[in-house]
């Protein structure tokens, strides 16, 4: 009778068990257990046999094995310390951990299509579970780069401030960056209204620290336009220990991976808000017990945004665009978090609070918000031109501003007047209804394509419009509409 090999969870190197491990798997699981020694909030110290478990692994203990924990140091030969990713109520001292060998893995495939997640790829829109026999870990390699591509295509968004003067890139990152209450989110959906429409690839929804009415919102938004049956959305929500806000846009990135070298379609990945992925890092460096650095930030804080960031890239088979909206601490774009996803993005949209002071929305700051894209080789020499001047004739006025305040237009050459004539009319052309605040404004939504909006710039620059009101260019969408009304400045 041949004897059973018993096999460790480990190989010699110390590391996850090949094939012939998997074949006792169970044997070993039960073999290889720790115990609790210590629970300080979502921190869990345990205790474990030599070897231990590598960083990032997945732990279970609590009852039915339901709480999932995630290695995250080394403290001595036999202890670690984890952090949390579900609530660790009713957990104390002596109870058994299980290695389950390892990282969290979280299931991919079509099936997930039109479904709401939550970090460890479970439903939470009330559906059936969800039936698919491939998992994936949410802790990959970065794509190498020779297999990484770049494109020099545009990514019409319909929102006339964007598509002009910071086009996004077709498989690029870009960021939008604002304080509370500024409008971020109002633009996240109403990308996802024009984009997802017409986009042909995959539409994957990300939300970090979210509050749950808004993801009800966006669920039920998506389901009423149609385009929920090709899109993921998954979210660590604003109730939910740090540990999950943490790693769910890791499981979003898994999920985006498989679309494109699996299914080999385009992902469209948005993310609101990456400032609170930053700040549950934060959360998880202070319960550790680490120092902190600048601001009371992690001091890992750059690592851990460029592990995130750089996941998110095209390959041969598919690109990968990601939107991205960022919370800005006090408004200052000097905030280190901020300064550190700045240098992932390859176009940075600016909201303005004066800007929404004054109704102007979307309330994007044009002299701030920038696009790698926009260059004469790329865009095209017309669409740099007007752009260019756009913002040169919004820094002249802003430039005004001081003297008008004090001593009024009268004041002012008849040129630096025809400027600020010129810059008033582009401020108001550059605002746009909506399709989501429909319900709230009152203006049907618009879709402007980029030809009409260059074209538009082009006639307010050259004069065209000097007669008519300031007032008639708010909230339109081309500039033709104002033809068929009578507003004159008389």
């Amino acid at each position: 009778m041949t004897p059973i090999v018993r096999y460790s969870c480990y190989n010699d190197t110390g590391g996850p068990r090949g094939r012939k491990d998997e074949m006792n798997s169970t044997e070993t699981s039960n073999t290889h257990q720790g115990e609790i020694i210590a629970v300080r909030g979502n921190v869990v110290d345990v205790r474990f046999p030599p070897r231990l478990p590598p960083r990032n692994r997945q732990l279970r203990t609590g009852a039915e094995d339901g709480v999932i924990l995630e290695v995250q140091t080394h403290l001595d030969t036999t202890t670690l310390r984890c952090i949390a990713l579900n609530a660790t109520r009713r957990l104390g001292r002596g109870m058994p951990v299980r290695d389950t060998g390892s990282t969290l893995e979280i299931p991919v495939g079509e099936a997930l299509l039109g479904r709401m997640l939550n970090v460890f790829g479970e439903p939470i829109d009330g559906g059936e579970p969800i039936e698919t026999g491939e998992h994936w870990p949410i802790h990959r390699p970065l794509l190498p780069l020779a297999d990484r591509t770049i494109s020099e295509e545009v990514f019409e968004t319909g929102i006339k401030a964007i598509d002009l003067l910071a086009p996004l890139e077709r498989g690029g990152k870009s960021g939008m960056f604002g304080g509370a209450g500024v409008g971020k989110t109002v633009l996240i959906n109403e990308l996802i209204n024009n984009m997802a429409q017409r986009y042909e690839g995959i539409s994957l929804f990300c939300g970090i620290g979210e509050r749950m009415r808004e993801a009800e919102e966006m669920y039920r938004a998506m389901q009423e336009s149609g385009v929920l049956e090709k899109a993921v959305l998954i979210y660590g929500q604003m109730n939910e220990p740090p540990g999950a806000r943490f790693r769910v846009g890791h499981a979003a990135l898994t999920i985006a991976e498989y679309f494109r070298d699996v299914v080999k379609r385009d992902v469209l990945l948005l993310i609101d808000n990456v400032f609170r992925f930053v700040q549950s890092g934060t959360e998880i460096s202070g319960l550790m017990g680490r120092i902190p650095s600048r601001v009371g930030y992690q001091p890992t804080l750059a690592t851990e945004l460029a592990t995130l960031q750089e996941r998110i890239c095209s390959s041969r088979n598919g690109a990968m665009t990601s939107v991205q909206a960022v919370y800005v601490p006090a408004d200052d774009l000097t905030d280190p978090a901020a300064t550190h996803i700045f240098a992932h993005l390859s176009a940075s949209i600016v909201l303005s609070r004066k800007r929404a002071s004054q109704g102007l929305y979307p309330a994007i700051d044009p002299l701030r918000t920038d696009s790698k894209m926009l260059t004469p080789t790329v865009v095209g020499k017309r669409h740099y031109r007007v752009a260019q001047a756009v913002r040169g004739t919004l820094a002249e006025y802003e430039d005004l501003k001081d003297i008008i305040s004090m001593l009024g237009m009268e004041e002012l050459s008849r040129e630096d007047r025809a400027t600020v004539s010129k810059a008033r009319r582009l401020e108001r052309f550059l605002t746009q209804p909506f399709f989501t605040t429909e319900q709230f404004t009152g203006h049907n939504g618009r879709l402007v394509p980029l030809g009409l909006t260059i074209g538009g710039c082009e006639r307010i620059l050259a004069g065209e419009f000097d007669e008519v009101s300031e007032q008639s260019f708010y909230m339109i969408g081309s500039v033709d509409e104002i033809n068929h009304e009578e507003h004159s400045d008389g």
